[in-house]
């Protein structure tokens, strides 16, 4: 079973590399093809052009910094390697899985401790997936409605 948060790597990885690679992030014996290779988006270039109004390359590389950590800090065991989510996208329940989680990490925003940055990049991870899962990456451009 593929591991969902290999998948979301894979596809950050995508628009630097042409290869896709299956295999899973938690098995100890694997050979990570990215090893010592460090996801550039390429940030910095573009806050000094006057395209980020309102701080968002500050905030897309917190949320790659927080995503990247999340790796580490997984539900698995050394025996299964299965992680929880992967046992919802089974049964076919990912995509309002991720949803519901989104939609509980911006309702408690503001409520829990404050307000918690932690509870708005787990709202923007909850997205991520959810985009993953719902599967738009294989939409064709330019189906976005406008208000």
């Amino acid at each position: 079973m593929t591991n969902a948060w290999a998948l979301l790597y894979d596809e950050l990885m995508t628009e630097q590399s042409s290869h896709y690679y299956e295999y899973d992030r938690n098995d100890p014996n694997r050979e990570d093809p990215f090893e010592g290779n460090e996801i550039n988006l390429n940030l910095d270039a573009l806050a000094r052009n006057g395209f980020w109004q309102y701080e968002e390359d500050l905030t897309l590389k917190e949320i790659r910094e927080y995503l990247s950590s999340t790796y580490n800090a997984h539900y698995t065991s050394k025996q299964s390697k299965t992680q929880t989510l992967d046992l919802i996208e089974s049964i076919g329940d990912a995509e309002p899985f991720c949803r519901s989680n989104a939609i509980k990490y911006l309702s408690r925003f503001g409520k829990k401790n404050g307000k918690s940055k932690q509870d708005i990049l787990k709202a923007i991870h909850y997205c991520i997936l959810l985009y993953h899962f719902a599967g738009l990456h294989n939409e064709t451009k330019g189906t976005y409605e406008t208000f």
